[in-house]
């Protein structure tokens, strides 16, 4: 306890935590500033520890410069690729993907054909006799896909140039979730081949490289949307077709999808919209090989036997570069490559959406351990604490990345620790500095804050009291001497924990604009509507009154956990007319309240534990908010030095409350026939109803049904006049 209230004192706390929540808040909507960086780090990571590549699956082959000197200007006749196809499906390879599109015919005629072909010496060759060979470029190349195990290439573009064409779809596509709540990539139109290529290929694959806000391609949609059709990543399918599986699975939730399996060889977890970052390695020429070279049949064996290819260029004249983490100008085919090969090494760096909430609370657990050696302990200890969480935050961050592949945020947590531990460093300093001169004064003796404000304000407003209509609520502690005892002679670990239940029933009493008069002892004494005006004060003295109780329970806990017993409160309200001011002799004086109807709320308390409940309300204030709350009535009683009865009530919680939580509906009408049962003087039947009503209402009311049935077996026996009214009257305080 002497640390919360420390940190309450010094407010060492607040202002950190108030800085957390401003930063917390900002890293949830995540603007692209700190995205980027954030990214840039990741980047540096893979940068610091690319992938191993010591079995490469995949060889790209490369439409470059040499293959545009041999082969002429670009796009090249159909015939061309069939070639390429061709001497690829001999040598072995075991899926060609194409990173070309081919959406336009040939525009190539047979003659035109002839004529390229004698570039390279074939000067036999005729336009009529290569016309009755090979009337149609585009058929060539289609009757080879046949024969081989391609993918093609569907770009897809929002907004599109052209309608999207998929008839090569051939993996079926099995959802595990509500596919219109999935949030997946989505495109309205699409460029892709012609329909007899896409119809004659084994697959079709999507070659869409999004890239994020700082204009870098870091991850690739495992499927994308386009119109009502789902389209695997050009990669995914080539490897699909290479491992022969048969479908795709797609799971999912509200958050998108989550995981996508290839049964039964792989399964992949995405970061919600089916992405999957891809683990990069180091940009090399190792797997290359030059279309070119492939024409003149000089390319190894061992480079495209029982691999995936991947033809596409790295032309500097046909721009297709982005920009990666490991170089600026990278070509989309060995974006393509390093995908495909992070699938198949499962190294994909993951980073999903409960990473954030996580690293938040990281923070906040760090946080508060080093607060907590701000006020407990010394600089050098506090400040060695400082630097050892600072150095962990990268350190984990880095080491999650090299061995589990998960992206860790580093740079949120450590600009967050580092900004909340400074201000608290400043609050330590300033709160220690404010101390020593508040030390030196009395300010306002123990008065209440409010009170001090509105004698700042307007003295003569206390000076000269006022008289109005307040509720007051007085409060005890039982089970104070069990308590007692379990500390032993350990009286400052027993104060400490009564100042801990005095801020714990003292909270509630300001939450609802309430001003603490007093504490006598154990007890204590608050009003309602003064000094502050509160309209509604009954309401907020019977709600103040139900969270004490709710606090009272959450104390329990905490000190039973310690070992030690728990405790109770009773507390009476009552509403009424009260004389407030400044009272007191001219040494000693205080804000105080007096009145009849302050009277009345002191016995009302003192017959809680007579009745067996914790909380009682008078008549006034119930009249005043019996439609608020829940209430039972109690009894008819004439308090000590009164001759005339009230009615108490106990409250049990707040209408909305029991309206939605409980079923006491029916137990409320038996417990008010049980008090006609009383009035009518059959005190045999009320006596079946308690012990009816017995476990009714979660049993709070148990305490309360074991008295009221000794009090009918004492009634039963008296001598009653014709016209008694019920009311019991009090021969005690």
């Amino acid at each position: 306890m002497i640390v919360i209230r420390r940190i309450i004192q010094y407010k060492v706390i607040l202002i950190p935590l108030f800085i957390l929540l401003g930063v917390s808040a900002v890293r949830v909507n995540d603007p692209d500033l700190l995205a980027s960086f954030r990214n840039q780090v990741f980047d540096a990571y893979q940068v610091a520890v690319p992938r191993e590549s010591a079995n490469r699956s995949v060889s790209v082959g490369a439409i470059d410069e040499k293959s545009l000197r041999k082969l002429g200007q670009w796009p090249w006749p159909r015939v061309i690729f069939s070639d390429i196809l061709k001497k690829l499906r001999e040598k072995g390879a075991v899926v060609v993907a194409f990173d070309v599109l081919f959406a336009e015919q040939d525009r190539f005629s047979p003659a035109n054909i002839a004529s390229y072909y004698r570039r390279f010496g074939e000067d036999k060759i005729e336009a009529s006799s290569l016309g009755r060979q090979f009337p149609d470029g585009d058929l060539i190349l289609a009757n080879e896909l046949k024969l081989s195990r391609a993918v093609m290439a569907v770009a897809p573009l929002n907004p599109g140039i052209s309608k999207y064409n998929l008839t090569g779809m051939r993996a079926p596509v099995l959802i595990k979730g509500d596919e219109g709540k999935m949030q997946l990539p989505l495109y309205r139109e699409a460029v892709s081949s012609l329909p007899a290529f896409n119809k004659a290929a084994a697959g079709i694959g999507s070659i869409s490289l999004e890239r994020e806000g700082d204009g870098v391609v870091r991850r690739l949609p495992l499927f994308s949307k386009v119109g009502n059709t789902l389209v695997p990543a050009l990669g995914l399918e080539a490897l699909r077709l290479a491992v022969r599986g048969r479908g795709y699975f797609l799971i999912g939730d509200q958050s998108g999808i989550t995981g996508v399996t290839m049964p039964p060889h792989f399964a992949f977890e995405t970061e919600g919209n089916s992405a999957l970052r891809v683990r990069w390695e180091k940009f090399n020429t190792e797997t290359y090989f030059s279309i070119a070279d492939l024409i003149d049949d000089t390319v190894p064996d061992h480079i495209i036997k029982n691999k995936i290819v991947i033809i596409g260029a790295n032309a500097t004249g046909l721009y297709d570069f982005k920009k990666t983490p490991i170089k600026d100008n990278t070509p989309g085919v060995e974006i393509h490559r390093q995908f495909i090969e992070t699938l198949i090494s499962g190294t994909a760096p993951l980073r999903q959406d409960y990473f954030t909430p996580l690293e938040i609370f990281f923070v906040i657990i760090i946080l508060i351990i080093n607060l907590f050696l701000v006020i407990k302990t010394k600089p050098f200890v506090w400040l060695s604490g400082f630097l050892m969480f600072f150095g962990l935050i990268p350190v984990l961050s880095f080491y999650s990345f090299k061995h589990y592949n998960l992206l860790i945020d580093p740079s949120f947590p450590l600009a967050t620790f580092v900004v909340s531990m400074t201000a608290a460093f400043l609050l330590k300093f300033r709160d220690e500095f404010k101390e020593k001169i508040a030390i030196k004064q009395q300010f306002a003796g123990y008065a209440s804050p409010t009170v001090v404000r509105l004698l700042q304000e307007n003295p003569g407003l206390i000076k000269e009291g006022v008289k109005k209509e307040i509720s007051i609520c007085f409060s005890d502690l039982r089970g104070f001497t069990p308590l007692g005892e379990s500390f032993g002679d350990d009286v400052k670990g027993l104060t400490e924990l009564m100042n801990g239940y005095m801020d714990a029933i003292t909270q509630p009493i300001l939450d609802q604009y309430g001003m603490v008069i007093k504490y006598i002892g154990d007890a204590s004494m608050h009003i309602h509507n003064a000094p502050m005006d509160d309209p509604d004060h009954p309401k907020s003295a019977v709600k103040a009154g139900l969270l004490m109780l709710d606090a009272v329970e959450k104390f329990n806990k905490k000190i039973t956990s310690e070992g030690h017993p728990p405790v109770a409160i009773g507390a009476g309200i009552n509403t009424g007319l009260g004389y407030l001011g400044e009272m007191g002799s001219s040494a000693r004086h205080s804000y105080d309240v007096l009145g009849d109807a302050v009277s009345t709320a002191a016995r009302i308390e003192s017959k809680c534990k007579e009745y067996g409940c914790l909380l009682l309300v008078g008549e006034a204030t119930y009249d005043k908010t019996e439609d608020e709350f829940f209430y039972l009535k109690v009894d008819d009683l004439a308090v000590k030095g009164k001759s005339v009865g009230i009615r108490i009530y106990t409250v049990l919680s707040d209408m909305d409350f029991m309206m939605k939580n409980t079923d006491w509906g029916w137990a409320e009408k038996q417990h008010k026939r049980m008090h006609e049962l009383y009035m009518e003087q059959k005190f045999d039947l009320a006596i079946k109803s308690c012990n009816e009503l017995y476990n009714e209402f979660d049993g709070k009311m148990q305490g309360y049904y074991d008295m009221w049935i000794e009090r009918c077996e004492f009634m039963k026996n008296q001598p009653l006049p014709e016209d008694w009214n019920g009311v019991f009257i009090a021969t005690t305080k």
